[in-house]
């Protein structure tokens, strides 16, 4: 028997308004999602990918519980997340987490790393003993909580949202193009590291990006985004080598080979 989905979607649409050009013109809606639909099951790792405003970023804040579609569902364990209020949102929080693209944006430049990390924590007596366990899993020095975001390369910032995001123990961890504004060298640690952590701590990822190549190195599974739908979905391995939708064909073609990268970097040095 099929065990059930951790995260169910079902018809997902969002539409947002659109201002008016003039005073009295006609309102109008743009449509950010189209009736997607998908599940993502306990331990996966599921890969989002699509070209920039295909909806992904939309995606992800309704899975999250961060905006509510216009129609369709989402559900956690069952329980639809979609139309709860935020007070009732709690047990969620701790248990999906997101890192973003761009970690100087989501770290207070104001508070120590200490204090960032362990923010979801409150004021247990244990935080910053646990800060420490969690430094020490995404390759960071000892003593980087005593110190701010802006001492940190952009890569060592993308660590520390990783610390921050795995805090509370999560059990879903979201990738939205974690990787994308890193060079490329840094870009393959930050995925092993991905990959290392969600094994170590058995997480099921969701890991959304806009480069196929990037995707199949870190995911089993992957939906294919354009326009607003999924236009193909199934096993990385299916999907990578006999696409059947012409627009995953011109994303593998636009992919460049993060290994190959690597290897030309390798060769430079």
């Amino acid at each position: 028997m099929t065990e059930p989905a951790l995260l169910e979607v079902r018809d997902l649409t969002r539409s947002y308004r659109r201002p008016r050009t003039t005073l009295f013109g006609p309102k109008s809606e743009v449509s950010a999602l189209r009736g997607v639909s998908f599940d993502v099951r306990e331990g996966q790792r599921f890969g989002i990918v699509g070209e920039s405003g295909c909806g992904k970023s939309t995606l992800v804040r309704l899975l999250a519980a961060l905006d509510r579609p216009t129609s369709g569902s989402v559900s956690f364990e069952g329980r639809r997340i979609d139309n709860l209020a935020e007070r009732d949102l709690g047990f969620l929080r701790s248990r999906m987490q997101i890192v973003f693209q761009d970690p100087m944006g989501s770290l207070d430049p104001r508070m120590r790393v200490r204090d960032i990390i362990s923010e979801p924590l409150g004021r247990a007596r244990d935080r910053y003993d646990r800060v420490a366990e969690l430094l020490e899993a995404v390759d960071l020095p000892a003593d980087s909580g005593r110190r701010y975001p802006h001492q940190f390369s952009g890569g060592q910032r993308q660590r520390i949202s990783i610390a921050r995001a795995l805090a509370p123990r999560p059990d879903v961890l979201i990738a939205d193009e974690a990787v994308s504004a890193l060079d490329v060298l840094v870009r393959a640690q930050i995925l092993e590291l991905l990959a290392d952590l969600v094994q170590r701590f058995d997480l099921t990822l969701i890991f959304v990006s806009h480069d196929l190549a990037v995707v199949r190195n870190v995911c089993d599974t992957v939906a294919v985004m354009r326009g607003g739908e999924i236009v193909e979905h199934g096993a990385i391995d299916q999907v990578y080598d006999e696409p059947e939708h012409p627009y995953t064909r011109e994303l593998i073609a636009a992919a460049p080979s993060l290994r190959a990268a690597l290897a030309n970097l390798e060769d430079r040095a």
